[in-house]
This record gives C-alpha cells, sequence and structure tokens, in this order.
C-alpha cells in the first residue's frame, strides 16, 4: 500500500480529531482505564492548532483518507492539545534545548503498518533540519516500546492532570541525534 506524507493545515483538524479518537479508543484501552481515556480525549487528546500553525505538524494519506498524524514542536510544550491547561508556548534555543517529538497517532486499522515509525522519522528529520540536536517526548504506555525500538530512553514517568483527580500515566522519553 502507498500513502503520502503532507503538512497538516487547518481544515484537515476535524479529520485528525476522529482519528485521535478512533486511535486513543482503538490501540490504548489495554494501558488506559475508560476513564482515563475519555478525560484524556477531552484535554490531552485534542488537536495542539499550534503545532499546524508552526507547520510542524504532518498527516499520513492513503486514498484521501488521514490515517496518521503527528509531528514535532519547538515550543516548550512537551505534550496536550489545544484544551489542556498545562502549556508552555515559548519557543525553545536548538543549541541548548529538546525539540519536542508530539501526538503521533495511526487509526487502527493502519496499526503495525510502518505508519507510526514513518511520521517519527518525518518529524525527526524536520527537526533536525531545524538545528536540534535532542529530542523528547511525552510517550504513552502504549508507545514506549516503540519508541524504545527507535533509540529513544526512558527519563521519567509523569502523571499528566486530566479531570478533577483523574491522571494520566506518560513515560519522559529523550533521544540525540546527529
Amino acid at each position: 500500500m502507498s500513502y503520502s506524507l503532507r503538512k497538516a493545515n487547518t481544515v484537515d483538524i476535524p479529520a485528525i480529531e476522529k482519528l485521535i479518537d478512533a486511535s486513543v479508543r482503538g490501540l490504548q484501552a489495554q494501558d488506559y482505564t475508560p476513564e482515563q481515556i475519555d478525560a484524556a480525549l477531552r484535554t490531552v487528546f485534542t488537536v495542539d492548532s499550534q503545532l499546524v500553525e508552526d507547520g510542524t505538524y504532518f498527516v499520513v494519506e492513503q486514498g484521501g483518507e488521514i490515517i496518521g498524524c503527528g509531528g514535532w514542536s519547538g515550543r516548550k510544550t512537551l505534550c496536550g492539545g489545544d484544551h489542556h491547561a498545562v502549556r508552555e508556548d515559548a519557543l525553545l534555543d536548538p543549541s541548548q534545548d529538546a525539540a519536542k517529538i508530539r501526538a503521533i497517532f495511526v487509526h487502527p486499522r493502519w496499526a503495525r503498518r510502518g505508519i507510526g515509525s514513518f511520521l517519527l522519522k518525518a518529524a525527526e528529520e524536520a527537526a533536525i533540519a531545524a538545528g536540534f540536536t535532542r529530542l523528547e517526548m511525552g510517550a504513552t504506555l502504549t508507545g514506549v516500546p516503540v519508541y524504545l525500538r527507535r533509540g529513544y530512553r526512558v527519563e521519567e514517568g509523569m502523571d499528566v492532570p486530566l479531570e478533577g483527580a483523574v491522571t494520566l500515566q506518560v513515560v519522559r522519553m529523550a533521544k540525540m541525534v546527529s
């Protein structure tokens, strides 16, 4: 199957939102409770329109359908979308800071076919082209094994606040690049 990569635009946002919902419900249910998933889909697992505006968020299409999305950021926010309260939109310094790999999601029908790795590689290459030599992310528990195979190392576990007392366990991971 052939698929293509392009930068996301604001017209894509409704389709990206549907993809994120399908991806989280279909692929992360073994790692998170229904309560965590529902709360995360209202807060952290939402589109970060700043990434789209910055031109650092990509979509993968096959036959005109968006089957994957993800990107990187040169801003301080580690994870979360437009509806998440913990945001730091200040720009990073590539000579001192790590670029953030952000919000990689694949539709469950396309899981385990290399789409996530394709998006990760595109994000890494774009961040490197922007001058970054370090990358970091807030990985879901579901994604940790994938990122370990791609050379990332575990830095620390974190509990991301969602709603009320509900939190989402994520893992801060990092990688040096040349």
